[in-house]
């Protein structure tokens, strides 16, 4: 059974999680945002290179449940 889990980020940690995606944007992390996306496995860190987890991925996708609310 697979269990979804609605990550309640911050601005920030949303943010940060986006521009994951793009190479360009990676130097300009916040270290401490980082640092609470591993922790929640949204985020792995490899050679000092932050990349987006499978779990990540799928948070990204199904986006938050605050971001909902604002295009209704």
């Amino acid at each position: 059974m697979d269990h979804e889990i609605d990550y309640d980020l911050t601005t920030g940690q949303w943010e940060t999680l986006k521009a994951l995606r793009t190479p360009r944007s990676r130097h300009l992390l916040n270290r401490f945002v980082l640092d609470d996306l591993v922790a929640i496995g949204l985020v792995s860190i490899s050679d000092d290179v932050a990349l987006v987890t499978q779990t990540g991925r799928k948070a990204l996708v199904r986006g938050s449940s605050r971001l909902w609310d604002v295009a209704a």
